[in-house]
């Protein structure tokens, strides 16, 4: 039996898993449109379409995965299911990481200004750019899925039959792989950091260039630097914390036999795929139009008609007109 609390974070969980296949949806099916109604795939199309996919995809593997352990856990230690979701979320999470590092890049080299010649180099070349992080998602790949394929069997080895969802190694051992296996994500994620850092420096230069030139106000350049800044900042912050639930379900797939913390974790996970889809709507103008296009209907419906009124075909006393 679960404990109220446990309940209560399984039922955010949920929550938090709908919102995000909702918000993932959404951003999918608008791009899908656009494509489809121009007639022609834009990058930055292609980019939304493949980061909303491969997330819905990862938020099922996480849910998968946490429910199986805390519900069925004898499940999890018979059979090959344990190595088809490792594998699985391997290659989901690198997928999903590399659309958020490209979208990350995408806005670094279309809305930064530098004067360097390399920078200048790289923001006409965008395709290639892309083109190099899938090839370095392509090695990690394949340096990554032999580890995973040499520690599921150290697992198996080690895994005692009479335990439930942990696993009878060292803790220290446990990271150690966690960390090897997502080596390839790391430097995605410092990519994004990286380029987020240099977006502020370019935002701080131009500020500086506009008050020394007594021009006040933001002109347009401006405001699209602040608000792609806002949603790698968004994305920095719920991906440490992404991270930080990852590193606690370790803890206690490890050495803890707590459902608590376990599930505590699974809700801190899930907010980076879940939460960053509605920042990504309210920070790009399209999604934005079109997620207000769908909630005015909604709004008009919820809106109750006033008691007395007449309705269409019906007179003043309530009979109908003459």
């Amino acid at each position: 039996m679960l404990s109220i609390a446990e309940g209560l974070l399984i039922f955010i969980v949920v929550g938090e898993s709908i919102l995000g296949v909702l918000g993932n949806g959404f951003i999918g099916l608008v791009n899908c449109i656009d494509c489809v109604t121009n007639k022609k795939f834009s990058v930055i199309g292609l980019i939304f379409i493949g980061l909303a996919t491969s997330r819905i995809f990862l938020i099922w593997i996480i849910i998968t995965d946490a429910f199986i352990k805390i519900f069925s856990p004898h499940m999890y230690t018979s059979g090959n299911l344990s190595e088809y979701i490792s594998y699985a979320w391997i290659i989901i999470n690198h997928l999903s990481t590399w659309f958020a590092s490209s979208l990350s890049t995408f806005y670094f080299l279309k809305i930064a200004n530098f004067s360097h010649h390399c920078f200048l180099w790289l923001k006409h070349r965008i395709h290639r750019v892309l083109s190099f992080l899938m090839g370095l998602m392509l090695i990690s790949w394949l340096l990554v899925l032999p580890q995973i394929v040499k520690i599921i069997k150290d697992l198996k080895m080690n895994n005692n039959s009479n335990t439930t969802w942990q696993f009878n190694i060292p803790k220290s051992d446990y990271f150690t792989y966690y960390t090897l296996l997502s080596l390839g994500v790391i430097f995605l994620f410092i990519l994004c950091l990286v380029t987020c850092l240099l977006l502020i420096v370019s935002l701080w230069r131009h500020n500086r260039h506009m008050q020394s030139n007594a021009l006040g106000g933001r002109d347009p350049s401006t405001e699209a630097q602040v608000k792609a800044i806002k949603i790698l900042v968004s994305f920095i912050a719920l991906f440490i914390l992404h991270f930080i639930g990852i590193a606690i379900e370790v803890a206690c797939s490890a050495a803890l036999e707590n459902k608590l913390l376990f599930i505590f974790g699974v809700t801190t996970v899930v907010i980076y795929p879940c939460g960053h889809s509605f920042i990504l709507i309210l920070g790009n103008s399209k999604l934005k139009q079109a997620s207000w296009k769908v909630l005015q209907p909604l709004k008009c419906c919820g809106k109750a008609k006033p008691l007395g009124t007449p309705q269409p075909g019906m007179g003043r006393t309530g009979g109908p007109r003459e």
